[in-house]
């Protein structure tokens, strides 16, 4: 909320230092004074805690459930805080509400921490399932670069509210609380760092369906989340129901960011921040429609593309070197010490600034502790993305085969029919929405092309459906400066998927008894 909010409230960490009568003052880029920060850095709040006091927001919810098998210590100079402790006691017990406390309930609402194979591979896992009722579909949420599932708490009880619906949100392995092993690249050429940077993400959500023992869902992602949904849905062909990208990074095709070069194989020693809505604090014009804004690319979001054959200017030389070094902001604030917090709060300040102040609080806290972590997928950032955040393989290549490929696992081998593809921006959003109505333009192209030698059947199943979708009053950060109009539109999206879910068993049903 803005210091001229009807309440009179400031933004948790602005100043609260009385500018002279007459003078305005000048705006802090750190707004988190020297002694509060050491303070947060002194009482170093573990991921864990951190995370439990965020989900205290969720309507209804009052004492969230909370595993510390990670993230239950803070950092230490020796071995990362995010090692797995397979105590009995850190597992979490499910907490339902009833339909007394709860108008929406029963539901029931857990924390765990699932297992992957391999060394120290495991997928941080919050969910929300509606009691006594069947579970018909499943939509999994993914945050993106460097964030946590927490920041989806204005999230999670409105959609929970759509019956036959069970939610999950997931930390990105190496990310948020999920464990963080060492991130290695072996390959040697470009197309082959990309795709071994996409897969260190996804085969990990791959390998968590199946443990799951989710056959088909509804995936959704925001930014990067976004970028590696998408990757999901082309590698791993007919488990989706749905796909919702929120303000995804990657889809316009840049010449400079194609042909720009990449870090050498091996394993990377810094974080690489620099990317999405962190860089602001660095590098941008904080007088942006969107506070998020990253080097001023984009206003408001419109739906006529600026796009041009000519290559971008390339950024300032230390500016790529920087990049490609991995010294980013999540360095910094390692490095920082007793000023990590203050540096923190030059983007938490103004990304949560709209919200009441012990939320914005709550999810600077949180973070912080996220940001001073090891780090671990963070590396993979100069392998998906060259320096100014456009993808290396850009996703406006590829989004034509979503919903088109052949299924392997089927025998005899067959193909998807297509699945809803909802591009959505904030109406202030930096991320370029000519991307997105391009993205729309080549999925409907390739649905005309499709349908034009398809059998009756295959006609009759075609479910390919792809638009964008503008939340007003929001940002970068859609599903959470603009929750209420995000959360109501996924709501409408999740009651057209269980249609659709019944419509396709009927028809299928119906061929069988022919």
């Amino acid at each position: 909320m803005s210091a001229s909010d009807s309440r009179g409230q400031q933004p948790v960490l602005a100043s609260q230092r009385e500018a002279p009568k007459g003078i305005a003052p000048a705006p802090s880029r750190f707004p988190l004074g020297y002694k509060p920060a050491f303070s947060q850095w002194w009482a170093s709040v573990s991921p864990a805690i951190a995370e439990h006091n965020v989900l205290s927001f969720i309507p209804y919810l009052q004492k969230p459930p909370t595993h510390t098998q990670t993230g239950s210590a803070p950092v230490s100079a020796g071995t990362s805080s995010l090692s797995v402790n397979n105590d009995p006691a850190a597992l979490s017990t499910p907490v339902r509400t009833n339909s007394i406390n709860d108008p929406h309930g029963p539901r029931q609402w857990h924390s765990n921490l699932v297992q992957l194979s391999g060394k120290n591979r495991a997928l941080n896992e919050f969910s929300v399932e509606r009691v006594g009722e069947e579970v018909k579909e499943n939509l999994v949420m993914l945050h993106g670069y460097g964030a946590g599932l927490g920041f989806f708490y204005k999230n999670f009880e409105g959609l929970s509210q759509v019956p036959g619906w069970k939610i999950y949100a997931l930390d990105m392995l190496g990310m948020g609380r999920s464990t963080r092993p060492p991130f290695k690249i072996g390959a040697k050429d470009q197309a082959g760092k990309i795709s071994e940077a996409e897969n260190w993400f996804i085969d990990a959500l791959e390998e968590w369906r199946i443990l799951k023992k989710i056959d088909k869902f509804t995936l959704l992602g925001h930014s990067m989340g976004g970028y590696m949904a998408t990757a999901y849905a082309l590698k791993y062909p007919g488990h989706l129901n749905k796909l919702i990208l929120a303000s995804p990074v990657g889809i316009p095709e840049d010449p400079y960011a194609t042909q720009a070069a990449m870090p050498e194989p091996g394993e990377s020693t810094l974080a690489n921040e620099v990317t999405q809505d962190a860089e602001v604090d660095i590098v941008t014009n904080p007088n942006s429609g969107d506070k998020n804004n990253f080097m001023n690319r984009n206003g408001k979001a419109t739906g006529t593309s600026k796009s041009s054959d000519t290559p971008r200017r390339p950024l300032p030389g230390w500016f790529a070197y920087l990049w490609d070094a991995n010294i980013s902001p999540f360095s910094l604030v390692r490095w920082a010490g007793p000023l990590g917090p203050r540096l923190v709060s030059g983007w938490t300040s103004r990304r949560f600034s709209h919200l009441q102040t012990d939320e914005s609080q709550a999810l600077h806290i949180y973070a912080y502790s996220l940001f001073r972590q090891r780090g671990s997928g963070e590396y993979a950032l100069p392998y998906i993305l060259a320096p100014g955040a456009f993808a290396r393989s850009p996703l406006i290549r590829r989004v034509h085969k979503l919903g088109r490929q052949t299924i392997p696992s089927t025998q005899p081998p067959r193909k998807e029919h297509g699945y809803p593809v909802l591009f959505m921006y904030g109406e202030h959003d930096w991320m370029d929405i000519a991307g997105g109505h391009a993205a729309v333009q080549a999925c409907n192209e390739e649905k005309e092309k499709v349908l034009r030698s398809a059998s009756k059947e295959e006609k009759e199943l075609e479910n390919g459906r792809a638009e964008v979708v503008i939340i007003q009053k929001a940002g970068h950060h859609l599903y959470l400066e603009g929750w209420e109009q995000f959360n109501e539109i996924l709501r409408k999206e999740m009651r057209a998927t269980l249609k659709d879910i019944e419509k396709e068993k009927k028809i299928l049903g119906s061929g069988k008894d022919n």
